[in-house]
């Protein structure tokens, strides 16, 4: 999908339900560097559930004769736990240990009580311009994955090929044969469809009456009966033929289906405006922040130096609220929902000659893991999720199998398998739909890295991505362990680094250096309990082209 345009940021916090009060949290961080083969960092988190983290790093290499001088360096380190009363404090904590050029830990345990009467949604957004080749079949194995995975519906993303109507009544199909609860709702992709005139906002409507009573159509609504629930990616430049693209949804889409003898329709689209316009507007029922999902703030010009340390300093962005904040503001004491967007990555590498699309946003630090704790942090303002996504190709963002067929991205999407997601999907669905982080019942790790280095040459045609200047050479692990273990990092068979880590979900990192593989381990009582195991991956100097894709690896 083509992100448009950056949102704006309001400092607000609260709009269905009262905001979770904040803790803040001052850990002492000692860090003991030699200039030896072994650097050991111990951290203690006062005030936390969970125990001291040590880390040591070890790297096997021939060490000077040379004299030398040890230091030791405290600073205090603030970290911040959000916990609301209502919900008692889980005994899983979340870990997150930076170790490349500053070290930082963070805790974080549910924040916001489920109520009774209001159940939560987790959506995977389906690019059915991606699925072709797809039968019943292909969809049919698509649920039951999702489904598996904690994703209670899909987001079909229709766009104007003739072809997609059929795919989409073959989703349906699929979704009631599965006999699985999957719910599917229709995304209208307003950068595709046509939306000139009347009779193009009929077409829209079509599609409303035609699945509205179907058993998988996914139905809601504040109060009342539920309603047809419908979305879409942009369509704020769309007016039917009204003169305003406000008179033109409201007159061509909305009104017609909510006369007396339609389906109704729960409204809730991902218009590119102003969120402060967004409240009063008629004709919708929530909004839905596309671009939150990412960082879309950070670029190149964000950067105070070229160095790792000025990389760093910008992680406490990546993930948040901040885009948020607004929609929370806007639709607070409406009645209108908000929709909320996560996404595990954003690259996409087309040329001038094509679809013109080349950039990142920057996705390490965790994006997928902490956007989610984010979510959580303001759960009782968002009744639902939607992945972005389960197959777009072409903007590096999918958590399914590559399958169907692909917008010509096979140059930066073959190989690069993204499954692995899945189980942090599963983990954090499951967390934002009960209210709480769920106890570890399976020791798993998953890593991701991008398969060269920031810095490399290619003789690839396209350029390197606008704002590839943000990425570390790191690869990222996220571990999750059902009690306190040691998490052993590797880039090589004599370079590693080892973790004390508690029970629950922990997000560490390693720095990654030309020629470099990646691994992690989970062991117990000396017995190895999880690994990714020896892979094909290599952080290759030389690439054939310019690939900031992830490649991602999960233990069995």
């Amino acid at each position: 999908m083509f992100s448009i345009l950056a949102l704006l940021a309001v400092p607000f916090v609260g709009a269905f339900a009262q905001a979770a009060p904040t803790t803040t949290i001052n850990p002492t961080v000692t860090v003991t560097s030699t200039v030896t083969s072994t650097v050991t960092t111990t951290v203690t988190v006062y005030g936390s559930s969970s125990p001291a983290t040590t880390v040591s790093t070890t790297t096997t290499k021939p060490v000077s004769t040379t004299s030398v001088t040890s230091t030791t360096t405290t600073k205090p380190i603030s970290t911040t736990t959000s916990t609301t009363s209502t919900l008692p404090t889980t005994s899983t904590t979340s870990t997150s240990v930076r170790v490349n050029s500053t070290t930082t830990v963070s805790s974080s345990t549910s924040s916001a009580a489920p109520t009774a009467t209001n159940t939560k949604y987790v959506f995977a957004h389906h690019m059915v311009g991606n699925t072709y080749p797809y039968t019943v079949a292909n969809w049919k194995a698509d649920i039951q994955q999702a489904y598996a995975s904690g994703i209670d519906g899909f987001a079909l993303n229709m766009g104007v090929d003739s072809w997609q109507p059929a795919r989409v009544a073959d989703a349906y199909t699929a979704a009631q044969q599965s006999g699985s609860p999957f719910y599917l709702f229709i995304s209208f992709d307003m950068t595709s469809l046509s939306c000139a005139s009347p009779a193009d906002g009929a077409n829209l409507r079509s599609f409303i009456t035609t699945y509205a009573n179907h058993p998988n159509q996914f139905k809601y609504s504040t109060f009342g009966t539920p309603k047809p629930f419908a979305s879409t990616f942009s369509g704020e430049n769309c007016q039917f033929g009204q003169g305003s693209y406000q008179n033109g949804w409201q007159t061509q889409f909305y009104n017609p289906l909510v006369a007396n003898g339609g389906p109704g329709v729960y409204f809730v689209p991902s218009f590119f405006v102003d969120p402060s316009t967004l409240g009063s507007q008629t004709f919708t029922n929530g909004s839905f922040a596309w671009n939150a999902g990412w960082p879309i703030q950070l670029t190149a010009n964000s950067l105070s130096s070229n160095t790792d340390s000025a990389r760093a300093s910008l992680a406490t962005q990546v993930g948040d609220l901040s885009q948020d904040q607004a929609y929370f503001q806007t639709l607070s004491g409406t009645g209108k929902s908000y929709l909320a967007a996560v996404s595990p990555w954003f690259f996409t590498h087309y040329s001038p000659q094509t679809y013109n699309k080349n950039w990142i946003y920057l996705a390490d630090d965790h994006l997928y893991a902490r956007r989610w704790e984010s979510i959580m942090s303001a759960r009782s303002q968002i009744p639902f999720v939607e992945i972005i996504t389960w197959n777009d190709y072409g903007e590096s963002h999918y958590v399914g199998p590559i399958e169907g067929a692909q917008p010509n991205s096979q140059a930066w999407v073959n190989g690069f398998d993204h499954q692995g997601w899945l189980v942090l999907t599963k983990y954090y669905a499951q967390a934002f739909k009960t209210g709480s982080y769920p106890a570890v019942t399976k020791d798993q790790a998953i890593i991701w890295a991008r398969p060269h280095p920031r810095d490399a040459t290619s003789g690839d045609s396209v350029a390197r991505p606008t704002s590839y200047q943000l990425v570390t050479d790191a690869f990222w692990a996220v571990v999750l362990c059902s009690a306190p273990s040691t998490v052993t990092l590797s880039t090589s068979s004599t370079t590693s680094q080892t973790f004390q880590v508690p029970a629950g979900l922990s997000k560490l990192n390693m720095t990654l250096i030309a020629g470099n593989t990646m691994r992690a381990v989970i062991t117990r009582g000396g017995v190895t309990v999880a690994d990714t195991g020896a892979n094909s991956f290599s952080f290759n100097p030389n690439p054939p082209s310019y690939n900031f894709n992830a490649y991602v690896i999960a233990s069995p």
